[in-house]
């Protein structure tokens, strides 16, 4: 593999987000290394902000990372590793069996739960980038009345908007041109109507998010002297 493919490599894992935050774990400073092999074979290390981070969102991105550079074209072999974490050892085994959390650790959670997790921390996330969009919209002199006669073709070429509609074709929720261009959880329209509150709401839900994204940084820069201030810089290893 060229260093080209390695450079690919590490944006692929910029596509692996903190299931609880929705930021990618690259502009989260999460990627410690990746080194990529002449033949193909790639090694990823996840350093997470301190060693007691739920296990069960380190296992989300440790198995999505992996998930998503065996993917890759000309990806032979994918090893992926959590340093510095106090689950790290059964995480780290489960995933080089090809397990799920479940194999990780027997009998306290089943992988169903885990996902049906995730699926709510996605809920979470498109209520919070809508709203991030929502007040950019509101400050650029749109009305409510006008937000929600928008449509998904009319929502402004930026990274809040693609990344609503991944997460709505990963609920399963409709994300044509045609569709309304902010949604409940549930996929339904907000109406005008509702509008005003709805967005008091959603921004709740946003700034927890981003509060907790900054501790995260907070910790990772004095834990691994990693030093981020925009939540969408990626850190690029050397």
């Amino acid at each position: 593999m060229t260093p080209v493919a390695r450079e690919r490599v590490f944006h692929a894992l910029a596509e692996v987000h903190d299931p609880e935050l929705d930021e990618p774990i690259t502009s989260l400073g999460f990627v410690s290394s990746c080194e990529v092999g002449a033949d193909g074979d790639v090694e990823v290390v996840l350093r997470l902000p301190t060693p007691q981070c739920a296990p069960n969102f380190a296992f989300l991105m440790a198995a999505d990372a992996r998930g998503m550079l065996r993917g890759l074209p000309g990806v032979r072999g994918v090893t992926v590793r959590l340093e510095g974490h106090y689950t790290g050892r059964e995480i780290n085994a489960a995933l080089d069996r090809g397990e799920g959390f479940a194999g990780a650790f027997p009998g306290e959670t089943a992988d169903e739960d885990l996902e049906a997790l995730r699926e709510l921390f996605l809920r979470k996330a498109l209520v919070a980038r809508q709203s991030r969009l929502c007040d950019g919209l509101r400050a650029a002199g749109e009305t409510l009345e006008q937000l929600a006669a928008r449509r998904v073709a009319d929502l402004p070429d930026v990274r809040d908007a693609h990344r609503c509609l991944e997460l709505r074709r990963r609920l399963g929720l409709r994300a044509d041109p045609d569709s309304a261009a902010f949604v409940l959880p549930s996929g339904e329209p907000v109406a005008a109507g509702e509008l005003g509150r709805w967005l008091r709401t959603a921004r709740l839900v946003r700034m927890s998010l981003e509060v907790n994204g900054g501790i995260c940084r907070s910790l990772l820069r004095v834990r691994h002297g990693v030093d981020i201030e925009d939540p969408e810089e990626e850190v690029v290893l050397r």
